[in-house]
């Protein structure tokens, strides 16, 4: 018999450490391979942990809502055989190590805060599922898939092998990998591909800076409170900065003062678009789909995109190279008792308004529970904010960094207009979009701006132009 110490794995995109919700075993319980040993709350989502192999807890090494750095002692396991299956040291492993996954995208609630630029390794593929069976070695050498869906516990012996998960043909339930066909690729000799390759424009020449005199570095200093009256103090709380709040905290941050932003906002009257909606309203209900308003921003923004390809843009700070995408996965800011999360509507252009609302459902239903997927955050490409009935009259969105512009969506109101040179009763909202000014130029995003209003208004013109 030996032990084996079961480590908090790579949840995934950037994720550093996860609060423990619920220890669903307890030392003592005997857990079989892949068996849901515990709930691990991120920054992102909740998920479950399975057990990487068949044995008996003999110790839990933190209590529920205590956080866990990755790569950190989570759960200690007796299992039967001889020698202890710990992973040897890198020296010493058979198989090359895999490459540690720090370049997939990261999702927070307000966008990406990682070191590498989200979306650099994303294009759009054919990212359907895999047939069940392969046909033979050269599909599974052209099979990739830039999402693939596995457990940690299926991660951690794809890094082991050195198999590159988005090259797995997967046969699990909806389009899992499993630990079969990892190593079932192993056993073929299936190699990954490639990743595609993006493309970049030219990168952006900056003027030299003025030359400035050196400037004597001082220690950074932390302003704290000062304590409270001894009388006061009983009457405050503390809430430790962490989880989902300090990566919005982070994110926010990062995004103000690295972008320069400036906002344009304009009127639209959405009209048209309202009496749009309340007829197609009847057959979305009878395919079990609620259709919002959503879906028709989304789209007017794709097509928007479209003309106006710099928008749907992101700034590689590291080479100095502004990246344009050429995919469309539109972030859909959502609102949840832990703060403001980001799912992401992907590959916008090619679906239809029916499945672009059929996503916007099933995305805000598994929000606001925390049951979000990992592969259906991060890597935006743009972001549409909404406050829905608690719009206002317009704010001023902060961009998803490092996305370089976002729309926001506010209360729609009644108000006179002029139509055909007579004053009528409209339905008309404001539309505030934030630009990063270093990337996007005034009259661009003006531009911008009054295309998406112009589908809004006239939104037959979708049905039209839509691929």
């Amino acid at each position: 018999m030996s032990t084996y110490e079961f480590k908090l794995p790579d949840i995934g995109e950037g994720v550093s450490e996860g609060e423990i919700v619920k220890w669903l075993v307890a030392p003592g319980d005997t857990v079989t391979e892949d068996q849901p040993i515990v709930e691990v709350m991120t920054d992102k989502a909740t998920v479950t942990i399975t057990a990487p192999k068949a044995g008996k807890v003999l110790e839990t090494r933190a209590p529920e809502g205590g956080v866990v750095p990755v790569h950190s002692v989570l759960v200690v396991f007796e299992i039967g055989g001889g020698a202890s299956p710990k992973a040897p040291a890198p020296a010493a492993a058979a198989a090359p190590a895999a490459p540690a996954a720090k370049n997939e995208p990261a999702a927070t609630a307000v966008g990406d805060i990682r070191e590498t630029l989200p979306g650099m390794s994303l294009m759009p593929t054919a990212v359907a599922s895999a047939p069940a069976q392969s046909n033979g070695q050269a599909s599974k050498q052209s099979y990739f898939n830039e999402k693939p869906l596995a457990t940690p516990a299926t991660r951690a012996l794809a890094r082991q092998l050195g198999v590159d998960l988005r090259a797995v043909p997967p046969t699990g339930s909806n389009g899992r990998v499993t630990k079969d066909d990892v190593r079932s690729l192993v056993t073929d000799g299936g190699a990954a591909p490639k990743p595609p390759v993006i493309e970049h424009v030219a990168p952006v020449e900056v003027a030299a800076p003025l030359a400035l005199p050196p400037v004597t570095p001082r220690p950074a200093q932390k302003l704290g409170l000062p304590p409270p009256p001894a009388a006061v103090a009983a009457l405050e709380e503390r809430i430790p900065l962490r989880g989902m709040r300090k990566r919005i905290f982070e994110g926010m941050t990062r995004s103000k003062h690295t972008a320069a932003h400036f906002t344009f906002v304009e009127e639209c009257d959405v009209s048209a678009l309202k009496a749009l909606r309340a007829r197609l309203r009847p057959a979305a209900e009878k395919a079990g789909v609620k259709l919002t308003f959503l879906p028709f921003f989304v789209k007017a923004v794709v097509a928007a995109l479209k003309r106006h390809p710099t928008l749907n843009a992101a700034f590689d700070e590291a080479t100095q190279e502004i990246v344009v995408r050429r995919y469309y996965d539109i972030g859909i800011a959502s609102a949840t008792e832990a703060g403001l999360i980001v799912p992401v509507v992907r590959g916008a252009d090619r679906k239809s308004i029916l499945d672009v609302a059929r996503d916007i459902q099933r995305l805000g239903e598994e929000t606001k529970v925390g049951k979000v997927r990992p592969e259906d955050l991060g890597g935006s490409t743009f972001t549409i904010t909404s406050l829905g009935q608690q719009g206002g009259l317009f704010a001023t969105p902060i961009l998803n960094f490092p996305e370089v512009a976002i729309l926001g969506i506010h209360q729609m109101k009644q108000k006179p207009v002029v139509r055909d040179g007579q004053i009528v009763i409209g339905d008309v909202m404001l539309l505030s979009l934030s630009f990063d000014h270093r990337i996007i130029d005034g009259h661009i995003g003006a531009a911008f701006a009054y295309e998406i209003i112009g589908y809004l208004q006239d939104p037959d013109r979708l049905f039209l132009e839509m691929a």
